[in-house]
């Protein structure tokens, strides 16, 4: 790819996206053995960096940023989760996907769309993403160990972004422990860095 194209890349909604992001305000609830659920709060930092865009069968052009992530818990400043994976944007029909991978033996595709506020005198953007083990568009993968001791069957995530600042939710439900579970995370994040 050649410089010129590099810099005509339409990232549309996800121009935004990219630079560097840190927050301190994240809120993890994940399910004990018991069925209750332990409240962690965290911070931590996301990377997005220009994938550029990608033709699917000479008619679907897809841009895409990647993304590199890193939670540590506050209160030991332990590694707690890391993730890597894309946002991609659909030009022609506007849709965005998220396909994330987590170093536990699990990965999902979502799908979902975007709401442009600034087109209503808000101001933000929205991205609306699930998917669903059952759904044949939008799935879950996962290891054998985890589809039998702690399926992920569903998960739902909103990510709103509005200029630099950047706040999700999402949530994951789980079959674990003999229960099922919402294991929720929350955080909000502010550009540290723009993109170069």
């Amino acid at each position: 790819m050649t410089e010129a194209e590099i810099k005509e890349t339409n990232y549309g909604p996800l121009a935004g996206l990219i630079g560097r992001w840190h927050g301190n305000k994240g809120t993890d609830v994940s399910p004990e053995m018991d069925g209750s659920a332990e409240i962690n709060k965290y911070y931590e930092t996301i990377e997005f960096t220009e994938a550029f865009d990608t033709t699917n069968a000479e008619e679907e052009v897809i841009s895409a940023v990647h993304y590199m992530l890193k939670v540590q818990r506050i209160s030991t400043d332990k590694l707690i989760h890391q993730q890597t994976g894309y946002w991609m944007w659909n030009q022609s029909t506007n849709h965005v996907m998220h396909s994330l991978l987590i170093p536990r033996g699990s990965g999902l595709l979502a799908g979902g769309h975007i709401v442009d506020q600034n087109a209503s005198n808000d101001t933000g953007i929205i991205f609306n993403v699930s998917a669903n083990i059952d759904d044949k568009d939008w799935q879950i993968m996962q290891s054998p160990f985890l589809h039998a001791n702690a399926k992920m069957t569903q998960f739902n995530q909103q990510l709103i972004l509005d200029a630099d600042t950047l706040s999700y939710n999402q949530t994951m439900i789980l079959d674990i422990y003999g229960n099922i579970f919402d294991h929720k995370d929350e955080n909000t994040l502010k550009r540290i860095k723009q993109a170069t």
